[in-house]
């Protein structure tokens, strides 16, 4: 887990080097193109991993693609009829998932209860961490998705308190487990990193520097090993294969969005809405893998 976090952070700062290089418009080509590569790759096997979660069940591979895409087209009616409502459940959602994939390795709490609170918590440090340096276009973006102006948001004020109950479980954690305190200092360096990061790279180009390197990455290899036993370059290869299909889906229908409305400023607003919709489903995957590779481990 060290060794893949300190990759990481040289690939975060080797990031912002590029910064300097790269005007606005490039950071935001060069970040579309990271997500849309290791950023959808990640989430293209979800249904190989229903499968590995499900092996011991009864339960048909078109049943599984059913429910699959069901939820995605839930979430997609959700953002048409409710959008302000779904972009919240997004915000929780991702929020939780991205503290999940975090603190994977490093679980403190005996419940089950505690440990999404704090996940959820710290992930939405992370995002809101983000939005405090990028307010102006997130505010665009959120207008874009709801139809609604959401200017009476203080992201700030929002930060702060989030920031206060982060704290409280910090302390809380730091007396009660030692496994804590042993990572106390790397945690803080990683939230230095990530304040570095937001603040000096465009909105775009900073999230998908955190989604890729900090998120994407550690759960491609995660779900390989999962999947196939251990983290190999064959391993890797085999998971690339499979997720092919799912990937080259995703990417036309985005490239479709695209020339469909290219023309208008709505398109990163639909492209945050689809990535919203795939992730519902997602998250649900990678908690049950994280599940059943915990009580394997029991």
């Amino acid at each position: 887990m060290l060794k893949n976090t300190n990759f990481s952070i040289l690939l975060s700062f080797l990031s912002l080097w590029l910064t300097s290089f790269l005007k606005n418009e490039s950071q935001i080509i060069v970040g579309f193109i990271l997500i849309l590569s290791f950023g959808i790759v990640h989430g293209a096997n979800d249904l190989l991993l229903i499968k590995k979660i499900n092996s011991t069940e009864k339960t048909t591979y078109w049943k599984i693609l059913f429910n699959y895409i069901s939820i995605v087209l839930l979430a997609i009616i959700l953002f048409t009829l409710v959008p302000w409502l779904a972009m919240l459940l997004f915000i929780l959602v991702s929020s939780y998932h991205f503290g999940e994939q975090h603190w994977e390795n490093k679980n403190f709490y005996s419940s089950k209860i505690a440990t999404t609170l704090f996940n959820t918590v710290y992930g939405l440090f992370i995002l809101l961490l983000l939005f405090q340096f990028h307010k102006k276009e997130v505010m665009t973006i959120l207008l874009g998705i709801t139809g609604l102006s959401l200017n009476f948001i203080n992201i700030t004020l929002m930060l702060i308190i989030i920031s206060f109950i982060l704290l409280g479980m910090f302390i809380y954690n730091f007396y009660s487990s030692k496994l804590f305190q042993k990572n106390l200092a790397v945690e803080l360096l990683y939230l230095v990193v990530f304040t570095i990061l937001f603040k000096v790279g465009s909105l775009i180009w900073a999230f998908a520097i955190y989604f890729i390197f900090w998120h994407s990455i550690p759960s491609l290899l995660d779900q390989t090993k999962f999947l196939f036993g251990d983290v190999s370059i064959s391993n890797f290869k085999r998971y690339c294969k499979s997720a092919f299909l799912y990937w080259l889906i995703s990417i036309v229908g985005i490239i479709v969005l695209y020339f469909v409305l290219k023309d208008y400023k709505i398109f990163d607003s639909i492209f945050f809405s689809f990535l919203a919709a795939i992730t519902f489903p997602h998250v649900f995957v990678i908690e049950r893998m994280f599940h059943v590779k915990n009580k394997k481990t029991e």
